[in-house]
C-alpha cells in the first residue's frame, strides 16, 4: 500500500503576457499552489489551484504548517479519512478560501498518486461513464482595451470554427445598453445553433440591477448566465431565477457539499460550476455532484480542464468541461509538460496513468525561483 513519505509544496506567480479585465477585477498576474505527493515505493502526485492574482503564498503556508503534516507516514488510500483528518485541522483557520484550497489541492494530489499507483487514468480509476472524450465549450469574452463588440464576435467565431458547440463570453461590467450590444455580436458570430454562455462575475449587488441586464439578454438564448451575485448571496440567486427564463449557473467560489446543498435548496442554481481545485479536492466534487444529481441539477466544473476532464467523464450528471484555447488566461498550462487535445469540441482523455502530466520543472523554477520546492517530511 502507498504511504505518504512526503510532500512538497510552491507558491507560483505567473504574469500574464496582456491585462484582462471582468466584471470586478483587472489581473496581471494568476497565482498558483502547486503540490507533489510522494509515497515510500516511488509514486508520486500531483495537486495545484489557482490562489489569487495576490498573496499566493497564504495557500502554500496552510499545506505546508497545517495540512500536509497530517499526512506523512499515512496510507494515501485512506483518503476518505485522510481528508476528514484534514478538514478537522482546518476549522479555526477557516474552512474555506486557501485552506479548503489547500485541502483541495493535497486530495487531488492523492487521488493522482492513488491511480498512478495502479497503472490507471484517473478517469478510469474514479470509475468512469465514458473513456475516450468529453464535451468542452470555449471561455473567452474577456474586456480589453479597444475590443469592440465585433471583435468579441470574432473572438467567439473562432472558437466555433475550432469545432466547439458551446462558447463562454464576459458580460456585467458596461452599461446595460453595451453589454446588449457586446451579446448581441456574440450571438450573432455564433448563430443559432451554438450554445452561448455568460459570466458575469459577481457583477451585481440587487435584483433590481441585475434585471435591468437579464431583460435585455434574454432575447438573445444564452444557454446559462453565471455568478451574477456575490457567492454569498444565494437568496438573491433564487429570487433572480424565479424571474427569468435564462437558467442560472453558479459554485465557482462556493466550497464544501454543506453550502452547495444549501445553494441547490434555496433553487440558487440548475447548473453547479463547482472546481474541484477549490471546493474541496476530488473527494468533496464526487459529494456534491452525487447531490446534486439526487436533484436532477447538472454539474458544469469551473477552470483547469486538465483536472476536470477526467472528472466529467466519470460523473452522470456532468455536461461540459470549461476548456481555454490558449494560456493567456489560464496560464497554468504554461506549468506542466503535456496539454489535453481537443477535436470537433470535445477533449480528448489521457490514456497515461493518473491526471496524465507531471509539472514543467523549469517552467516552475523560471516563475518561483531556483528554490521553489518546500519539502514536507518526518
Amino acid at each position: 500500500m502507498p504511504i505518504i513519505e512526503s510532500v512538497q509544496v510552491a507558491s507560483v506567480p505567473v504574469p500574464l503576457d496582456v491585462v484582462t479585465s471582468f466584471a470586478t477585477r483587472t489581473v496581471s498576474e494568476r497565482h498558483y499552489c502547486i503540490v507533489k505527493v510522494r509515497s515510500k515505493d516511488g509514486h508520486e502526485g500531483v495537486g495545484f489551484c489557482y490562489v489569487g492574482s495576490a498573496a499566493g503564498s497564504i495557500a502554500k503556508v496552510a499545506v505546508e504548517q497545517l495540512l500536509a503534516p497530517k499526512l506523512i507516514g499515512q496510507n494515501s488510500h485512506r483518503s476518505e479519512g485522510l481528508w476528514s483528518e484534514m478538514y478537522a485541522e482546518s476549522i479555526l483557520q477557516g474552512r474555506s478560501g486557501s485552506v479548503m484550497r489547500g485541502i483541495s489541492i493535497l486530495d487531488t494530489a492523492i487521488w493522482d498518486l492513488n491511480a498512478r499507483s495502479v497503472g490507471l487514468p484517473l478517469h478510469q480509476y474514479l470509475g468512469c461513464v465514458v473513456d475516450d472524450r468529453v464535451p468542452a465549450y470555449a471561455s473567452g469574452g474577456y474586456y480589453l482595451e479597444g475590443k469592440t463588440p465585433a471583435k468579441l464576435g470574432k473572438e467567439m467565431e473562432s472558437f466555433v470554427k475550432l469545432g466547439f458547440k458551446a462558447v463562454k463570453m464576459k458580460v456585467g461590467r458596461l452599461s446595460p445598453r453595451e453589454e446588449e450590444a457586446r451579446v448581441k455580436a456574440a450571438r450573432s458570430a455564433v448563430g443559432d445553433d451554438v450554445l452561448l454562455t455568460l459570466d458575469a462575475n459577481n457583477a451585481w449587488r440587487d435584483l433590481p440591477t441585475a434585471m435591468e441586464y437579464v431583460r435585455r439578454f434574454e432575447k438573445y438564448n444564452p444557454y446559462w448566465l453565471e455568478e451574477p451575485f456575490s457567492p454569498d448571496a444565494i437568496d438573491l440567486h433564487a429570487r433572480l431565477a424565479k424571474k427569468t427564463s435564462i437558467t442560472i449557473a453558479t459554485g465557482e467560489i462556493e466550497v464544501g457539499r454543506w453550502r452547495f446543498r444549501e445553494l441547490v435548496d434555496a433553487g440558487g442554481a440548475t447548473i453547479l460550476q463547482a472546481d474541484a481545485a477549490v471546493c474541496g479536492g476530488i473527494s468533496e466534487f464526487r459529494r456534491i455532484a452525487a447531490y446534486a444529481d439526487s436533484k436532477g441539477i447538472t454539474v458544469c466544473p469551473h477552470w483547469f480542464h486538465d483536472l476536470h476532464a477526467p472528472l466529467v467523464a466519470a460523473t452522470p450528471n456532468a455536461r461540459f468541461v470549461e476548456f481555454f484555447p490558449d494560456n493567456q488566461v489560464l496560464n497554468f498550462r504554461r506549468l506542466i509538460n503535456k496539454q489535453l487535445a481537443f477535436k470537433n469540441g470535445d477533449l480528448i482523455l489521457h490514456k497515461t496513468p493518473g491526471l496524465g502530466f507531471e509539472f514543467d520543472e523549469a517552467a516552475v523554477k523560471k516563475y518561483a525561483g531556483k528554490s521553489a520546492w518546500t519539502t514536507i517530511k518526518k
